[in-house]
C-alpha cells in the first residue's frame, strides 16, 4: 500500500519541484497555507466558516501536505514524533482526576 508521503513525493518528483522544496521554503508554504485555511473564519462565526466544507478540506490537505514534506525532508517520522509531543504535552498538561463518586 502506498503511504501519503510516497503519494505526496511521487506528486512532487513527477513535476520536477524537488529544488524548490527546501525546508525554508516548504515553512513558508505551511505558513502561508495556515493562513489560508484562517481566512475561511475571517469575519464569519465558526458556524459559518464550518459551512464551506470543501474549501475547508482543501486547505487543511494544503497545510498536512507541506508539513509532511517538511518533515520528511528533515528525516522526521510523523507519527514517531507526535507521539513524543503527545507525551511532552501530557506531562506539561495534565489530565485532571475524574471525581471520584461518594
Amino acid at each position: 500500500m502506498t503511504t501519503s508521503m510516497e503519494k505526496i513525493n511521487q506528486f512532487r518528483d513527477e513535476r520536477n519541484w524537488r529544488p524548490f522544496h527546501n525546508e525554508k521554503d516548504l515553512a513558508l508554504s505551511l505558513s502561508l497555507e495556515a493562513s489560508e485555511l484562517l481566512e475561511i473564519y475571517q469575519w464569519k462565526t465558526s458556524a459559518e466558516g464550518n459551512q464551506d466544507r470543501e474549501h475547508l478540506k482543501e486547505e487543511i490537505a494544503d497545510v498536512l501536505i507541506y508539513a509532511y514534506m517538511l518533515a520528511d525532508n528533515l528525516g522526521f517520522d510523523i507519527d514517531e514524533i507526535i507521539a513524543e509531543k503527545l507525551v511532552k504535552n501530557a506531562v506539561k498538561y495534565p489530565a485532571p482526576e475524574a471525581s471520584k463518586a461518594e
